[in-house]
């Protein structure tokens, strides 16, 4: 009797609270961000003690400065621009990776003028942030014995693709391969990329999660990555049904688009989200250093951190 007493009382005992975390995602919800929405859906981040509220920001330039203030407690974002902010003083950190590939090319025309990056020269060339994609523009036409002087540099904002099939510019630097590539191919304008990381470039982490180390909840982001860790286990195991849970959770992402988006994302999400590469991190910031972008090394401890490993 006094074990079903026991038991009784535990079923009747209230819930364990769940920590709460704000997460700012880099952009709207999309493919890349799978791991997330699979470990809400399928109870990872519940399993894990945690009640995660997923924002997608205004601003794609917000998430950082709201995690260096304070305002989340993670934030999505990239590698390439997390060394030029920690540059400009933001407190930040890498603590875990999403995508652990580039994602960025230099996109044209399938049936263009350019059909290697040597033909760059004397082309307009379009970007939607400044910095860092200069940097990649530089190393690509450094190749080449050529530099940003040999070519015109349009600023067009986010309109990557549309501004490519329009002729205003003649090549994109910072189109993703698994989104402008589909996009251009679902409205009968094939295109290419050149892919950073064999034009010279160092290979990084396309997408990131970065925490304020001055204020953060190391444990409750220990156990956020757990979490996403085993959400992409679960995607490359089970990636069909993967897709029929993400894309359920909004009719937005329930067109063709995303689903091609989703077959060239998921294979590419880190399977060990807390881990660090550190010579990763210190080739890239000395690819910065080397091109000018940032004024001096950064230690690899004042990028990123290995949280497992404390």
């Amino acid at each position: 009797m006094k074990y079903l007493t026991l038991i009784l009382a535990l079923l009747a005992a209230p819930a364990m609270a769940q920590d709460r975390m704000t997460l700012i995602l880099d952009w709207f919800v999309n493919p890349d961000h799978g791991p997330i929405i699979l470990a809400e859906e399928l109870g990872y981040f519940r399993e894990a003690g945690l009640e995660v509220e997923v924002v997608a920001p205004a601003d794609p330039s917000d998430p950082p400065k709201m995690v260096a203030a304070g305002r989340a407690d993670l934030a999505v974002s990239y590698q390439p621009q997390l060394h030029m902010q920690i540059e400009n003083g933001l407190p930040l950190r890498r603590v875990g990776t999403l995508i652990a590939t580039p994602l960025n090319c230099l996109l044209v025309l399938e049936d263009g003028p350019i059909k290697s990056t040597a033909d760059l020269k004397g082309r307009k060339v379009g970007f939607s942030v400044a910095g860092v994609e200069e940097a990649l523009l530089s190393a690509i036409l450094a190749q080449h014995g050529h530099n940003l002087d040999d070519i015109e540099l349009v600023s067009v904002n986010w309109s990557l693709s549309p501004s490519l099939m329009s002729g205003q510019v003649d090549a994109v630097i910072g189109a993703y391969r698994n989104f402008e590539l589909n996009q251009m191919e679902i409205e009968g304008v094939p295109g290419r990329c050149f892919f950073v990381e064999e034009e010279g470039i160092p290979a990084y982490d396309e997408l990131i999660y970065v925490a304020n180390p001055e204020g953060m909840d190391a444990d409750m982001i220990r156990r956020f990555l757990h979490a996403t860790e085993r959400a992409t286990q679960y995607i490359l195991n089970h990636p069909e049904k993967a897709w029929e849970i993400f894309a359920g959770t909004s009719r937005e992402l329930q067109d063709a688009l995303n689903e091609k988006a989703w077959a060239d994302t998921y294979q590419r999400f880190a399977t060990r989200p807390a881990a660090l590469d550190h010579a990763r991190y210190k080739r890239f910031e000395q690819f910065l250093l080397d091109a000018g972008m940032i004024e001096t090394a950064t230690p690899v401890s004042g990028l990123a951190m290995d949280l497992n490993a404390e």
